[in-house]
């Protein structure tokens, strides 16, 4: 039975990821922070086939007892202070978990054996957000990044520290630079859930507004469940490699909010939309769209779930997840 080992566990990819891994026969661990991390209750209640263990992307003993004790063949490290607006008011933070947590992780697989002696095989989840200020429409693995954010800079660093330990050590590391993928576990905080949500709680008359920032900016947005199945594929070539994991296709916020407002019949959505300066970000990140033509030709990669797609299954979930609670 293959072993895998994904920190970020509990958040939206660790869980489809998990999901997913389990169906494929594997034995899951998961990376948990603190003996009493309140979300690992869902997890125990959702997911009882991953078996947690304890350890912090800011401590490399730790990562390395966790590894010693998972024994993993592959290591999916998800785990990153996530959320953009946050970076700018936590950006050392930030830089230490999203971007230093990699090379501790790339220490520890050294540590325990992840050259040709044991094999350990590491995704890294890199980010859209490298790219920033984009140099070239649509983006490719090539596209030099100018990112925008203390966790795009994050990012970059975990990134380019990877593709070094690959080369010096010879590890099987990969990177997927993957483009927004949404769907109902994301967290409320992003702005696709929190456009869903809000249109879901208008809907059942629990809430009046949406109160949002920039509603021009562009972005690639695809459903987390196919993206996970990049990941695991991009660890099942002969050759460790950097995949970006895109649709192709550019939606704005302008148009996930009446799209999500059309789902419960809503045409009028400016009705119920402000908008308000403090949701801005410092420096913006205007248009996101991958080119994902390697990973289409190298993993026999594609999206199955399209964007209309996406936003009526998460406004559906939000439905009952808003409805339940008035029942």
């Amino acid at each position: 039975m293959p072993r895998a080992f994904i920190t970020g566990i509990t958040g939206q990819d660790g869980q489809h990821l998990a999901e997913f891994l389990h169906a494929k026969g594997y034995e899951v661990f998961g990376l948990v922070k603190g003996q009493n991390n309140p979300r690992m209750v869902q997890m125990r209640d959702e997911f009882p086939y991953v078996e947690p263990v304890p350890g912090d992307l800011a401590d490399l003993p730790s990562l390395v007892k966790a590894l010693e004790f998972a024994q993993p063949d592959e290591v999916y490290n998800l785990g990153a202070i996530s959320f953009v607006a946050v970076s700018f008011n936590q950006a050392e933070l930030t830089a230490n978990i999203t971007g230093l947590g990699v090379l501790r992780m790339l220490e520890a697989i050294r540590m325990v054996g992840g050259a040709k002696n044991n094999p350990i095989r590491l995704y890294q989840a890199s980010s859209s957000e490298m790219f920033g200020k984009v140099r070239e429409t649509p983006q490719t693995e090539l596209t030099p990044f100018h990112p925008r954010s203390p966790y795009g800079c994050a990012k970059v660093f975990g990134h380019d520290i990877v593709v070094n330990y690959r080369e010096s050590y010879d590890l099987f590391a990969c990177s997927g630079i993957l483009f927004n993928h949404e769907g109902p576990r994301r967290g409320l905080e992003f702005v696709t859930r929190k456009v869903t949500n809000s249109v879901a709680r208008i809907k059942l008359g629990l809430q009046q507004e949406i109160v949002l920032g920039n509603l021009d900016s562009k972005r690639d947005w695809g459903y987390a469940g196919d993206y996970v199945k990049a990941m695991w594929l991009m660890l099942q070539q002969d050759q460790p490699d950097d995949y970006v994991v895109a649709t192709g296709q550019t939606n704005s916020i302008e148009d996930l909010v009446a799209l999500a407002f059309a789902e419960v019949g809503i045409e009028n959505w400016r009705d119920y939309v402000r908008q308000d300066p403090k949701f801005f970000r410092p420096a913006e990140v205007d248009l996101l769209i991958g080119d994902s033509s390697k990973a289409r030709i190298q993993l026999g990669w594609k999206p199955e779930v399209d964007f209309a797609s996406l936003i009526k299954m998460m406004v559906a979930h939000d439905l009952r997840f808003e409805g339940d609670k008035i029942r």
